[in-house]
């Protein structure tokens, strides 16, 4: 039994560190994207067509989210950074919306771990979420809240300067060295969450047997029970696992990987990856950000608007007849290979490493600054990740001494 657990427990590393490997040039990709824009795009000029619920600033907030960091944090810091400059609820919530769905480096890591189908879904059904919320809001939008809480993200601080001359930034030094450190401070912010919830992924697909996912989402109840209520239940039910998982963001791609390898319908799958704005830590930083009445009224607006995306899009696609299939199998995923993942990994590591050095020289420049600690990120989180790493590198050594 001990043989047993130990080899396990081997593979259980190498499926997590092969998670890594498949990521890792995408995840330097979308962030040196991210950082560029955040570094030579000036949102303080963006914001002023936010202020109101028409489609051109839904619109422009949508473009703007897709265009940004795709940390779920980050997206709700940047969210509140909005409103504070005059931005519409609607436009902040279409924001975030769009900044943790529709960025670049999810829809690669999608592409890669699940193929095109799920990536057309993403992309269709990020904009769905948006109009679906955007309605909802529209039909049940309590306006006294909103003001209370835009009065409590007023009197909390100052919103953040961000209006300069991007052609003058651009041909600059300290614009480039500023790039850099946008990068850094982007996975300064996001490492320890793609840590827990890569090495989460790894341990769930090794340890987790097929009858509790089959359990949770009434598989092999076809024919006992009507095929709508079984997809019904797995889009219902799919945001309550991710919350339960507490990992936001690019974390859930590597799990919705292992949904998928164990057979969840495709609802299900759709509505895990599009739930993690609805992980209980978020949902508490946007209470201390607007108050408990409207983060719980957001996180209703969100399982709403993520349940009837996950329907859609199951029968869009059934109805199109390219409904994707579960046979993904996590060995070919996340195998290791001199393919094009080798290569690529090589060239984004020597791009991280410039950033890096572009990074340390804004910060001779500005010896006197402050990195500023993301809420949500505290102790807690980082003990766990510290504990991943010792896990990691436990089987590690434990898979090269056997």
């Amino acid at each position: 039994m001990n043989n047993e657990f130990l080899h396990l427990y081997g593979e259980a590393v190498k499926t997590a560190l092969g998670f890594f490997w498949k990521a890792g040039w995408a995840f330097v990709l979308g962030y040196f994207v991210s950082a560029a824009i955040q570094a030579f795009v000036p949102r303080g000029r963006l914001t002023p067509y936010m202020g109101s619920a028409t489609v051109k600033g839904i619109s422009l907030a949508t473009a703007f989210g897709a265009a940004s960091s795709s940390c779920s944090f980050a997206a709700l810091a940047a969210a509140r950074s909005l409103v504070m400059k005059g931005a519409h609820f609607m436009a902040a919530i279409a924001f975030m919306f769009a900044s943790t769905n529709l960025v670049i480096e999810l829809g690669i890591l999608i592409l890669i771990f699940l193929g095109w189908q799920y990536l057309a879904a993403e992309i269709i059904g990020g904009i769905l979420l948006i109009v679906i919320s955007s309605i909802l809001i529209r039909l049940t939008f309590p306006k006294r809240w909103f003001e209370a809480a835009r009065d409590k993200v007023e009197h909390a601080g100052e919103a953040d300067d961000d209006d300069f001359d991007w052609r003058r930034r651009i041909r600059s030094r300290e614009g480039w060295n500023l790039l850099g450190h946008r990068f850094v401070s982007d996975w300064k912010m996001v490492w320890k969450e793609i840590l827990i919830g890569f090495t989460i992924a790894g341990f769930v697909a090794v340890f987790v047997p097929t009858w509790v996912w089959s359990g949770i989402f009434l598989q092999g109840y076809e024919g006992v029970l009507p095929a709508w209520l079984i997809t019904l239940e797995n889009a219902i039910v799919a945001p309550f696992v991710a919350a339960a998982t507490f990992i936001g963001s690019m974390g859930n791609i590597p799990l919705a990987t292992v949904l998928n390898s164990h057979g969840v319908m495709f609802a299900g799958i759709m509505g895990f990856i599009y739930s993690d704005l609805m992980v209980p830590p978020l949902v508490m930083i946007n209470a201390r950000y607007y108050g408990w009445r409207i983060a719980l009224y957001i996180a209703g607006v969100m399982f709403v608007s993520i349940v009837l995306t996950a329907l859609i899009l199951h029968y869009l696609f059934q109805l199109l007849g390219i409904m994707p299939e579960s046979h993904h199998q996590l060995g070919e995923v996340t195998r290791f290979a001199f393919d094009y993942t080798f290569y690529l990994n090589l060239f984004f590591i020597l791009v991280a490493a410039a950033m890096i050095w572009l990074h340390r020289a804004h910060k001779r420049q500005n010896s006197g600054g402050m990195d500023h600690e993301m809420a949500g990120d505290g102790w807690l989180k980082r003990t766990f990740a510290m504990i991943c790493v010792a896990i990691l590198a436990g089987g590690l050594v434990l898979s090269l001494t056997q």
